[in-house]
């Protein structure tokens, strides 16, 4: 059992430095207020999506990941707290 505490420890780890990379590589806009609201008029009209929304998915997916990663590591490490 404390080896899986480790493997997640590990994978939250990737996922984190993956995060950060991922938002590193994404660049800011400064859309104002109709930016916040929705989406970009661009994006709206194009067929495919551009590269700045397949970034914006990967990075709600990964992070939605680092989430359940972390989560089940905290829960490994505390129940191995508790055991010994």
């Amino acid at each position: 059992m404390p080896y899986l505490s480790t493997i997640f420890s590990v994978l939250s780890v990737i996922a984190s430095l993956l995060f950060i990379v991922i938002i590193a590589v994404q660049t800011s806009k400064n859309e104002g207020l109709t930016g916040s609201i929705g989406a970009p008029v661009a994006a709206t009209f194009k067929g495919k999506p551009g590269r700045e929304e397949i970034l914006q998915k990967y990075t709600r997916n990964l992070a939605i990941i680092w989430i359940v990663v972390t989560l089940i590591a905290a829960a490994f490490a505390s129940r191995m707290g508790a055991l010994h």
